[in-house]
């Protein structure tokens, strides 16, 4: 399986359209903001021992840092001009990047086959994918986890679509970071409430802990207000592994 040539352009689109400065997406917040803090709810769980996969790394600032935490990094995304993006701002080869399509099963397999089980990060990259796509992108958490992995996803809610609704209907219509999302045809928050942790069971993870977050963007409303957007985490295990 892979994803529709009209997801996989409208990656490619956004993302050569967007500068290399820190920021310039909406979601390319300070790690200090993300997965800072998302490191911190991970790692009493993980065997440190073992490397991270940054699923969806986009421009690789989540990456970078997450280098810092575990012995090896890897950020994989699809668009070919986001890991562009990541190499440009990691001259000195701090992580390792790669392009790749989570739906394609092979691919995620091959990947796993190259360096063994793996903790996996992934912030808000199912709530965007195709429908049809879903459970795919949660089968590619459980391949890269294997046996002896952990990981960490954080999903936006529903909750999300509506402040990102009000955002649009400013005076000024959408800012600026969120108008060329809107442009280049991507859908924020489209997965239900459920969804989400139907398909991580369904792949053969099981729920360690989770909670009620915010995804810090880097957009701000009129009144100075930054975006945040309502999301749920989840720290995850193969069920096979604590069943």
């Amino acid at each position: 399986m892979d994803v529709s040539q009209r997801y996989r352009e409208a990656w490619e689109g956004f993302w050569s359209a967007t500068s290399d400065a820190p920021g310039e997406a909406i979601w390319d917040a300070d790690p200090s903001l993300s997965s800072g803090p998302h490191s911190e709810l991970l790692l009493p769980y993980v065997d440190t021992s073992l490397p991270v996969a940054d699923l969806g790394c986009g421009n690789g600032t989540q990456t970078r840092y997450l280098a810092t935490r575990f012995p090896r990094a890897i950020g994989v995304d699809l668009s070919h001009a986001a890991i562009a993006h990541a190499h440009r701002a990691d001259p000195d080869g701090v992580a390792e990047f790669a392009q790749l399509d989570l739906v394609d099963a092979e691919a995620v397999a091959a990947l796993h086959e190259r360096i063994g089980d793996t903790n996996v990060y992934m912030r808000a990259v199912i709530h965007q994918s195709e429908p049809e796509a879903r459970p795919a992108v949660a089968a590619a958490v459980a391949t890269m986890v294997g046996e002896r992995g952990r990981a960490f996803v954080a999903e936006l809610t529903p909750a999300s679509k509506e402040v990102l609704q009000q955002a649009a209907q400013g005076p000024g219509g959408p800012p600026e970071k969120l108008r060329r999302v809107l442009d280049h045809g991507l859908k924020p928050a489209g997965a239900t409430e459920e969804e989400v942790p139907q398909l991580l069971r369904a792949a053969g993870l099981t729920t360690l802990a989770g909670g009620d977050t915010a995804l810090a963007q880097t957009e701000y409303l009129p009144d100075g207000t930054r975006i945040d957007l309502p999301a749920r985490w989840f720290v995850l295990a193969p069920s096979s592994a604590v069943g």
